[in-house]
């Protein structure tokens, strides 16, 4: 399988994309930049490589004192790496003292806000943020005076556009499909080390998802298991039970056999209601990501009868983990819920794994404290990783 090469690609994967680029696509950056944006070596400290969609860019490591972090994601990927006390500005979305802000994701935790918010909430705005509000804004930008921007913004026109805007590198971060799983996770934290002067923070970081996931993966490379369904998939605001997903990343890494396998296409998707009940008798276990708990609730009310083909819902093996999608994805949720998938698949391989302690124990890896208790706690966490008692959780 493709992705057990991840402990051994990271070091090359680190090259690739710190080191000085050699074939990446011109940024076409502006004049006011200085040193060489074709790769090779540079002068005063600087150095030319590549962001992550292979635009060239002269950064200075470890020189800058003023970040704003723009577009889903951006600032979570930061919080894993650099320093929040650089900060000069916040989205909207990410600052709770606002009362004019996108609250849609107020109800369900965000790591890396929970861990954070007391100094968000003293900066002042970059931008609206949200999934309504998916644009740069380069006057509020600007109003934030910083040296440096990162961005999740993935179009190479629009960031060359505002970074001869801004006149300071703008930075393009991404993280692929696979998620917490994917190389690019594992180069954007690479990349965010280099720019930032925390290479041996990053390694670490980088280091300890491989440990987890190679971890995960030895303990179940030889267990069988029947047939699981994931649901609660996708966009936060009208993902439900039908939402679910071929060639799961989480199940691949911990050897647990999808019960969706025969679709059009890969990755996250809305099947049929038909396809759902044809899928019932088959499916095992059921695990809803509770992101969907808000939306299938009033379905359940509607019609009672939605999951009486699914044996699963039948025999009670129905489990609930963390929503990891919220402002794009939690990635220490995306790996918490991974350990959770092979705890519920292969109970007794996993009964050591206490639910509460291995979120701890992501949480201070990823952002240096210990958040389960936080995490659980929200309203949309619902108490936490826990099996759902079918006769009444969509009910009340």
């Amino acid at each position: 399988m493709k992705n057990r090469k991840l402990l051994a690609s990271l070091p090359v994967l680190s090259f690739v994309l710190v080191g000085c680029a050699q074939t990446s696509v011109s940024s076409h950056a502006p004049s006011s930049f200085s040193g060489s944006l074709e790769g090779g070596s540079s002068t005063d400290s600087s150095l030319s490589l590549s962001d992550m969609i292979g635009r060239n860019l002269t950064i200075k490591p470890g020189s800058y004192k003023k970040v704003v972090c723009i577009g889903a994601g951006a600032l979570r990927l930061y919080s894993y790496v650099g320093d929040a006390s650089l900060l000069s500005g916040v989205e909207d979305i990410d600052n709770d003292a606002l009362s004019n802000r996108p609250k849609m994701f107020d109800g369900v935790a965000r790591p890396y806000f929970i861990a954070n918010k007391d100094v968000f909430e003293k900066l002042p705005s970059c931008g609206v943020g949200g999934p309504q509000a998916q644009a740069a804004e380069s006057e509020k930008i600007l109003s934030c005076s910083p040296d440096i921007v990162i961005s999740e913004y993935e179009d190479v026109t629009k960031e060359n556009a505002l970074q001869q805007q801004l006149g300071v590198p703008v930075v393009t971060m991404k993280t692929g499909s696979k998620g917490v799983f994917d190389d690019s996770f594992a180069g954007s934290v690479t990349l965010l080390g280099k720019i930032f002067a925390r290479e041996s923070k990053a390694k670490i970081l980088n280091d300890f998802v491989a440990k987890e996931r190679s971890e995960i993966s030895s303990k179940t490379a030889s267990l069988t298991s029947g047939k699981t369904y994931i649901c609660g998939l996708g966009n936060w605001g009208t993902t439900d039970y039908l939402m679910t997903a071929q060639n799961y990343e989480p199940f691949n890494v911990a050897h647990i056999t999808n019960a969706v396998s025969d679709l059009a296409k890969d990755g996250g998707q809305k099947i049929e209601k038909e396809k759902f009940v044809a899928l019932g008798s088959a499916i095992d276990t059921m695990i809803v990501d509770a992101a969907a708990v808000k939306n299938i609730k009033p379905e359940y009310k509607a019609d009672t009868t939605i999951f009486d083909s699914c044996k699963a819902w039948t025999n009670g093996e129905v489990y609930l983990q963390m929503a990891y999608n919220a402002y794009y994805t939690n990635y220490e949720l995306a790996l918490a819920n991974t350990w959770y998938n092979a705890k519920v698949v292969y109970p007794q391989a996993f009964a050591d794994v206490d639910m509460t302690a291995k979120t701890n124990e992501i949480t201070k890896a990823f952002l240096g404290k210990e958040l389960a208790s936080e995490i659980f706690s929200y309203p949309m966490s619902f108490g936490g990783y826990q099996k759902i008692k079918t006769a009444s959780f969509f009910a009340s």
